[in-house]
């Protein structure tokens, strides 16, 4: 079975096709700027990408440009789209509804719509992916792999705010979590480097990305994540503030004259890194500044690692303990130096890095030395994977049940 996998945005579209059960990616892409005369369509393998810039002026001609990319003579992968039997979509927000991928139905729509409120910038681009898919392809079932299900295990002394009780009866105001696909799946590969059944080991999981969260799974469960009801909450990120006293915001409201959408415009998009560097929200660039002296890249680098840090040791409190710490995303499987600083501070832990596999070597692999009494592993994060497994499994199940 070919599987499409789809991540839309407001006005972006990623995709990949795999084929399934091999769990081979046979071509992938991004479409940016949708809704332009100038819109960018990059498409093809790790090896070979071409790009094409032309006019697309919603989400159903981006993805009608997909589908015909895919079965084109000179770029296509497939014969036609009756080869295509899923479409697996990353939703970001599936709130209390949703604790597992589900077979897109009217109603599961419906449930996505109602919970637009608590990611306003996500939840309606991911719907409009899935209404504009329809379109395109109305014969194929569809399946919505949700960023917050990973997390429906907390227990709720660990998600809900110390607020009035109220406000989660009537709003569900609560802690939510994300990148609950990635820690999904690297919490999957432990035991295959551990060797020892995820069911014993209490994990912490550190996605490492522009965003930032960190997972305590104990026994293949998360029972607490950084991120919140937003992803907002948490770490310091590239462009994100993370954790901050809320009486700030009013604060600095009153004292720079913001509005509340400027505000938050700020916090999402002016501050963690970028904030403190005035320089990016890159963590290659802040390097590079840092390594070049900026006394300012230094410090958001520096607060960046501590907060971080601050974190894991929180939830190896939490679980009393941790087995294994893993770093998977772009800056989690790529900066040596982040993961040295991290793990030099936790030696009280037990942990003892190893130093040259900390800094060579690719793909999954322990980096702790063999006397650390805590196993650190670097895994590559593959969220489009696990959207398409799930999309596989659950369509393969639908089929079963119509014969």
């Amino acid at each position: 079975m070919k599987v499409l996998v789809l991540n839309c945005g407001s006005s972006s579209l990623k995709y990949r096709l795999f084929a399934m059960p091999e769990e081979s990616v046979l071509t992938k892409g991004v479409i940016e700027k949708i809704g332009t005369e100038d819109a960018i369509h990059r498409y093809g393998t790790e090896s070979e990408e071409s790009s094409l810039t032309e006019p697309i002026y919603d989400h159903r001609e981006a993805l009608s440009r997909v589908v015909a990319t895919l079965t084109s003579k000179q770029a296509g992968v497939i014969s036609s789209a009756q080869e295509i039997g899923a479409v697996g979509h990353r939703v970001v927000h599936g709130g209390e509804v949703f604790s597992s991928s589900v077979v897109l139905t009217a109603e599961v729509k419906e449930s996505i719509r109602a919970m637009s409120a608590l990611a306003p910038l996500h939840n309606p681009a991911n719907l409009l992916g899935i209404e504009a898919m329809e379109e395109v392809l109305p014969n194929v079932p569809q399946v919505a792999v949700f960023d917050t299900a990973f997390h429906q295990t907390m227990p709720q002394e660990h998600y809900l705010y110390p607020l009035p009780f109220v406000l989660y009866q009537r709003h569900k105001v609560r802690r939510y979590g994300f990148h609950g696909t990635s820690h999904r799946y690297c919490a999957s590969r432990v035991p295959a480097l551990v060797k020892h059944d995820l069911s014993g080991l209490k994990v912490i999981s550190c996605h490492i990305g522009n965003g930032v969260s960190v997972t305590a799974i104990e026994r293949g469960r998360s029972i607490d994540t950084s991120m919140g009801m937003t992803p907002l909450e948490g770490v310091m990120m590239g462009t994100r503030s993370g954790d901050l006293d809320p009486s700030l915001h009013q604060f600095v409201m009153e004292r720079e004259g913001l509005s509340f959408d400027e505000l938050a415009s700020m916090l999402n998009k002016h501050s963690g890194l970028y904030g403190i560097s005035g320089i990016s929200g890159d963590v290659r660039t802040i390097l590079e500044a840092r390594a070049k002296g900026s006394i300012r890249a230094t410090l958001a680098f520096a607060m960046y690692e501590y907060r971080i840090r601050k974190y894991i040791g929180a939830y190896a409190a939490a679980m009393n303990g941790v087995d294994v710490l893993l770093f998977t995303a772009g800056v989690g499987e790529n900066s040596p130096l982040l993961r040295a600083l991290i793990c030099s501070n936790l030696t009280y832990l037990g942990l003892a890095l190893d130093r040259e596999a900390n800094e060579q070597g690719t793909g999954e692999r322990i980096i702790s030395s063999p006397a650390s009494a805590i196993k650190v592993c670097v895994i590559p994060t593959a969220e489009e994977l696990m959207i398409a497994r799930d999309a596989h499994a659950l369509v393969i199940g639908l089929q079963r049940d119509e014969e």
